[in-house]
Parts: C-alpha cells; structure tokens; sequence
C-alpha cells in the first residue's frame, strides 16, 4: 500500500501543468476566499443553466417564425400566380375582341354576344365596354351577360366612365392607351355600387390612328374570392393593399368597427401584370405560445431564480460569519490596544480582594511588573506604609460598594518610594450570566491636574480681585431665568443685587410678567436664545442714562455661554457723567461761537448793510418831500398821491426784509432741524451775501438743481455756513484786486450718489481767487488759525463743526491750469433719500452782478 507522501507525489505527477497551476493558486487563496470561490461556482452553473434554457427557448422560437415565414411567402406567390395566369387569359381574349373591332369584322351586336360570353365566364369581370375616341358608348355588357344602357354614360356621373376630368383614374388610363397605343391597367377606384375596382383599357388602333378604347372592369374582392386557392386561404389571410396602404379586399372579413390588425408575419408582392400600384399581402401567425407567456419557461426561471437567491443567501450568510469573526478579532486588538495604550490604569479583583488584572498603564504608574501584582492581597505593594488604614479603610467602602460616585482622592507609593495623588473609580465586575465576579478598578493620575486646579484657582481669585477693583459695573445675567450670575462691588455699590439693574442698563423688559403673551417675542420656548439675531444686540457701546442714579453710563455687551452652558449676557457698564457734562458745556460753548461768528459776519458787513438800507430810506424821504410840497401847493392829484404812496411803502418793505433777515440771521437760538428746501436756503444766504459782494463788486453765479428731496437741517446753521464760504471768497477775490472778468463765484447745489457717503446733496462755492497754499489747507481748520491779520480764526471751524453735525463732510481744493491755480473750491455734503424726490419748482438758475 502507498503511503499519503507517495500518493500525493504519484497525483502530482499525473497533473497537467495548468492542472498544477490551478492548484498552486487554490491554495495561495485564503480560507475566506476559497469559501467564496465555492459559493461563486454552483452561483455561475445556476446562469449558465439558466442562459441555456433561455437561448433553447429563443432558437425554437425562431425556428417556428422563419417556417411561418416561408410558409406565408409561398401561399402569397401562389396567389399572385393565379391572379396573374388569369389577368393574362383575360387580357389576350379582350385583345382579340379589340383586333375584331378594328378590323371591323364584328359590329355593336356581335360584339354583344362575345362580351357576353366573356362576361358569363369571367365573375370577377364587373362590365365591358366600347368606347370611341371622342369617349362615346358605342356598347357596353354588364358582368351579368345584359346590355345595360345606362352604364358608362358620359353625362349620367358614372366613376367609371373616362369623362375628361384628369384626376380620375378611368380618365388616366384613358390618356395613357391613347399615347402609348399599349394595354393600360388603372388605379383602383370605387364605382357606382361602392365596390372597389380597377380597368384594364385596350386601345384600338386602326388605319386612322387611335380609335377608342375596349374596357374591362375587374372586382378587386372577386378576383381574391375566385382566384385565390382555398387551401392558401384556409391557412392565411390574403388582402389587397392599394398604395396607401388601405386594405382593398381581404379574405378574412373583420368584425364591424374593427380593424384587422397587422400580422407579425407579413409577405408583399405586387399584383401582375396589373402593376397599378396594388399589392397582394399575405399575413401569417405563430400558432405556438411566446417565450414570455410559456408556461414552462417562467417554471425553469422560478427554479434558477430560487436557486440563485438560496446560493446568495448563503453566500452572504458565510460572509456576515466572516465579517462577525473579523469584528471579533478587530475588536479584541482594539481593545487590547486601546488598554496598553491608555494612560489611566485598569485593576481588576476578584471577590476575595485578589488582584487578577493589571494594564500596562497601572504598571507604568506603580513602577512594578504585572508579575509582581497578579495575585497580591492587600496591603498591596502599592500602599504608603503610614496609609494602610486609610487605604484599607477605602478598600472595605469599595468591596461594599460605598465608594464615592465621584471617585476616592488616594496616594500611591512607586516602587522607588515617591508619592503622588491618584483619583480611584471602582465599579462591579458582571460575567456574561449577569453574576458578579469582581471589582474593576480604573486609577488616573491627578498631580498635574491637582497643580494646574491650585494655579487656577489662584488666577480666579486674581481675577475676582481685578473685576472687584473696576470702576466699571459689570454683570453677568441668564437670558433664559433672568438670574443674576455675577456682579462686581461698582454693579453692587449703584443697583444692589437686584438684576433690574441689568435690565435697565441693557435696555429690555426683564422684569415682564411670564404671563405676559408678547414675552415669547423676545424668547425662542424651544432652544431659549433670543428671537433676534444676537448680532444685531453685538458689543457696540450705547449711552445709557438711569434716572434714578443721576448718571450717564457707557454700556458695552456681549452673549457668552456660561459655566454650566446657559446662555448669558455680560454688561460693562462705565461711568460716564462727567464726560457727558463737559460735552454738554462744549456744546453751549459752541452755539455760542456759532452766535458770535454770525455778529462778526454781520459787523464786517455793517458799513454795506448801512448802505443797502440807505437807498431804500433815501427813496422814501424824497417821496415823502416831494408829496408834502405838492400838496401844499394843490399840485398833485388822487391817483398821483396814491402812485407816490404805494412807491412809499414798497422801499419801506424792502428796508423792513434787509432787517428781519438779518435779525434772523443774528438771533440766538437752539438748533432745530425741519424740513427745509435747498432752493430757499440758497436764495437766503445769497440775499444777505449780495450785500458784501456789492460792497466788493464781486457777482455771484446761482445753480440749484430741480427735483431735490427735502433736507432734515437747521437752515440758519446752513446759510451760516454758505455766507461763511460766500465771504471768504469775495474777500480773497477782491484781496487779489482781480480784473473783472475773474471776479466772480459760483454757488452750485446737486445730487449726488457715492459708494461711502450713498445718497447726498452737495453744495459748492467755487471762486476765480488765488486759491489757497497746501499748509493752510491742512491747517485750515485748527481753532483760531487764520490767514486774515484781523481774523480769529473760528469761521472754517464751526462751519466743520456744522456740516457734521448734519453727518455730512465738508473739504477744499485748489482748481488748476496746468501748473498754476486759478481758483478755489469749497464744497460739503448733507445726507438725503435721492429715491424720494421733492416735488420743487425749476432749477434756480441766477447771476447777479455788481
């Protein structure tokens, strides 16, 4: 007997190289694989099986369709034989009557009793006829052998009578036997009986020429009745097509309302020797069952498909028990990773209080070897030798399971003698039968910790401090409870520890009623946040004023997530009267600069006010003269008196204006923003302005655009600053001592649209002067810098201080010509809506000269 060596070495031997191949690979697969390979194997028989049945099924099926096929394609050349050997034998019998014709061997009466005799043996033969050239009926027989006068009449509407129209298809042929002198098949046409039907015309041809036409009509529906054999139609459907594709005549005749349907197997050929455009079509049917309704296919495909679904079913079977299995394995190393990586030890007892577990990590912390702790009983080595009752102690709380939810704070002896702090958690030890077998004890290390929570709890004591030493109130309040979190001593000191404080200074209703149904406003039931976008709440400062504490506060907030996770706001609250006083002194200070800058403007215009008012006051003594001496003399009449009078009045208005505006002007009062027009400021300041450019023979160019919104300004601060502009320009043009034809400015007012600034009015003051040096536009407007010898330096000043007032910016600069200045350009914005205009008057549009 052979042994299992030599047994294995004779099979070798025996095996063909791709034979030993193949057994190479096999087994360099793994186990998994070659499970997998044996599921694959019986899964690709099972569709190979089942690819066969289906291609078994498809050949038959083919097989059955060309034999159907064939069979179709015979019996329709069968028919069109039979219809072609009898059309043929028609055909030469009419020739021969039509060579009788010409030949003048038979008249009407003879050629009577041969159309008869044609006709009686011809059923598919409907009528035969003579017809002359001019399309006259010399004769004409019926398809039942009688002369039937009323047939093929010329006028009687006859469908087969060639009555001249072109579009017919008696006619057609007509004209086709006369060209070609040639037998001549027509189209198929219905005639009087609704019958369809096609002729043959054969012409006659004598010594003369073309003679006429004998005529033939064949039944489409008898030639397939008579002509077609009763075997072909027994076994398919023979029908007539015209070239539409209409069925013409059929041997199958369908059921009332329906339409034959077209056959699956469909033979054509044209019907001979007609060639007219008809074709006979034979149709043919399967007679055995398709694949899809066979029975015993879908029995097969059930099998194969149950068969597959059991194979896959126990593929993935095997493949979950190998997922599960490599889970397992994956598992085990994760955890056995996971415990020799960890920093926290692991420590497992039994009941008895003896160590049967340790992790690396509690090796690394003890500094003793697994081997040194496996099996230890307490004292274990680990114990300081002054805390063996503590410990101990500890040790019953465990095994009783008192030990502390948070874990027990211990010290723990290396093995070379130090000491640190460790944090011990203890909790049962279950088996998988749900007994409990031990304790598992986990030990982290907490010296650092311990260190870091002592320096923590110092810096907070540094920062308590810090925030207790703030002359700044700040707090710390819950949106969602509205309790007060935390609050320095300046918080404590002005509003208690009461959180209304807070609320007041934040500026919301904290102390609302819960019952309050607009409360859920503000705050979201769902997650607690505010129902606005803290954002729009942000850091930036507001100005605060409590009433009750008399005190103006800087109020700085922002949201944080406290301690314990709650949505907070803090508040940084500065202190902030005193600043708030001093502005308003400042602002006191400069309405009263404002005031006195408007004096000084009037008292350089003082002499040029004199003198405007002089020419009114002058006109009106010499009125008042001249009517008192003409009344003393009884020279002056009503209507003269009356004239003089009304002159009178009219430069004592026109004095009476020139002081009320410049009272205006010069009052002393609050600034009061309302609605103002562009085009009155402009015609004000430019009223009162006209007196100095008079004095200075400086004219003034006027442009105001129209359409312009409405300006939310002070309009005396604003002809303020326009007479300040207006002034300093006539004063340097006539400081220059400039020809006429450069005294002059323009005042320009127009909408304007810019990114930084958006939508805005600018007005400008544009002279023709020497224009200003870079030092003094940069020093331009410093308080009490000036370039006048008699100035003081505050005019450019306030006007700054006005425009911006009014959120608006104000600049110069020189105008050039090439390298030299020719002028000078002050001009300041004020803010407007552009998308709103001002239904205003036309443009103001002036010059005024000197």
């Amino acid at each position: 007997m052979l042994s299992r060596f030599d047994f294995k070495g004779a099979l070798r031997r025996t095996l063909t190289p791709l034979q030993r191949l193949a057994a190479t690979w096999w087994r360099r697969q793994s186990p998994s694989r070659q499970d997998r390979f044996a599921t694959l194997g019986p899964l690709v028989s099972v569709m190979l099986f089942l690819a066969a049945i289906i291609l078994a099924f498809w050949y038959l099926r083919n097989e059955e369709i060309e034999r159907e096929a064939e069979a179709v394609k015979r019996d329709t050349e069968i028919a069109q034989q039979q219809i072609r050997v009898r059309l043929n034998e028609n055909q030469e019998k009419l020739v021969v009557i039509a060579r009788d014709i010409v030949t003048r061997a038979i008249d009407p009466q003879e050629f009577g009793v041969q159309a008869r005799a044609f006709a009686r043996e011809r059923p598919e033969v409907t009528h035969v006829t003579w017809l002359t050239n001019r399309r006259d009926r010399r004769a004409s027989v019926s398809g039942a052998g009688f002369q039937a006068e009323n047939l093929m009449v010329l006028d009687g509407g006859d469908p087969s009578m060639p009555s001249g129209n072109p579009g017919t298809a008696p006619e057609i042929a007509f004209q086709a036997a006369k060209e070609r002198r040639q037998v001549v098949y027509s189209q198929p046409f219905t005639d009087n009986n609704s019958t369809s039907v096609f002729q043959v015309q054969v012409p006659l041809i004598d010594r003369t020429g073309f003679a006429g036409v004998l005529i033939a009509e064949y039944s489409i529906e008898a030639l397939l009745r008579y002509y077609v054999p009763t075997e072909v139609a027994g076994r398919h459907a023979v029908s007539v097509l015209d070239a539409r594709e209409q069925v013409m005549a059929s041997t199958v005749t369908p059921m009332p309302g329906q339409r034959i349907k077209r056959a699956s197997i469909v033979s054509e050929v044209p019907l001979a020797p007609a060639l007219n455009g008809l074709v006979l079509r034979g149709q043919g049917y399967r007679t055995s069952i398709g694949l899809i309704s066979n029975t015993l296919f879908w029995m097969v495909v059930a099998l194969s498909v149950l068969t597959v679904w059991m194979l896959l079913g126990t593929w993935k079977h095997m493949r979950r028990r190998m997922q599960f299995q490599t889970a397992l394995a994956n598992e085990t190393n994760f955890r056995r990773a996971m415990e020799n990586s960890m920093l926290t030890g692991m420590r497992a007892m039994d009941m008895d209080s003896r160590i049967s577990y340790v992790n690396p990590a509690f090796c690394a912390m003890t500094g003793f070897s697994e081997a040194e702790l496996i099996g230890r009983k307490p004292p274990f080595p680990y114990w300081p030798p002054d805390r063996f009752e503590e410990n101990a102690r500890l040790l019953q709380q465990e095994i009783h399971g008192r030990s502390p939810a948070g874990g027990a704070e211990v010290k723990v002896m290396r093995k070379d003698g130090t000491i640190f702090d460790a944090r011990m958690y203890v909790s049962p030890l279950i088996d998988p039968k749900g007994k409990q077998s031990g304790w598992m004890t986990s030990m982290t290390n907490i010296t650092e910790a311990k260190r870091v929570r002592d320096q923590l709890s110092a810096s907070h004591e540094r920062f308590t401090t810090v925030l207790e030493g703030l002359d700044a109130a700040v707090s710390v309040l819950s949106v969602q409870q509205g309790e007060l979190l935390f609050a320095n001593r300046s918080y404590r000191l002005w509003f208690g520890a009461d959180p209304k404080g807070h609320a007041m200074l934040a500026g919301s209703q904290l102390s609302r009623s819960k019952d309050d149904p607009d409360a859920d406003d503000e705050v979201d039931d769902y997650s607690g946040l505010p129902a606005q976008h803290l954002t729009e709440v942000g850091s930036d400062p507001r100005e605060v004023y409590i009433e009750g504490l008399e005190m103006w506060f800087d109020v700085r907030a922002r949201y944080l997530q406290w301690t314990d996770g709650r949505l907070a706001q803090m508040l940084i609250a500065t202190d902030i009267t005193a600043r708030r006083r001093a502005e308003e002194q400042a602002a006191q200070q400069a309405e009263k600069a404002q005031v006195t800058s408007r004096l000084m403007t009037m008292g350089e215009m003082a002499s040029s006010v004199a003198h405007e008012l002089n020419q009114p006051l002058t006109a009106i003594t010499n009125y008042c003269n001249g009517m008192v001496s003409r009344v003393r003399n009884d020279a002056i009449q009503k209507d003269d008196l009356l004239a003089a009078l009304e002159k009178t009045a009219k430069q004592a208005q026109r004095a009476g204006q020139i002081i009320h505006r410049i009272r205006n002007f010069v009052k002393r009062s609050e600034p009061q923003r309302q609605a103002s027009s562009a085009h009155a400021i402009v015609e004000d300041a430019v009223e009162l302005a006209g007196i100095e450019l008079r004095r200075r023979n400086v004219a003034i160019h006027t442009y105001v655009a129209q359409r312009l919104p409405t300006l939310m300004v002070d309009p005396i601060l604003i002809e303020q600053v326009l007479m300040n502009l207006l002034k300093n320009a006539a004063e340097a043009i006539d400081n220059a001592a400039l020809p006429v034809s450069r005294r002059h400015i323009e005042l320009r007012v127009v909408p304007k649209h810019t990114a930084e600034l958006g939508g805005n009015i600018e007005f400008s003051v544009t002279d023709m002067g020497p224009g200003l040096p870079d030092e003094v536009i940069e020093r331009m407007y410093e308080a009490f810098f000036s370039t006048k010898s008699d100035g003081m330096g505050i005019g450019l000043g306030l006007c700054r201080s006005i425009v911006e007032s009014h959120h608006g910016r104000i600049r110069a600069e020189n105008l050039y010509n090439g390298a030299s200045i020719v002028g000078c350009r002050f001009a300041f914005t004020i803010p407007v809506e552009l998308s709103r205009p001002e239904p205003s008057g036309p443009a103001l549009n002036t010059a005024a000269t000197p």
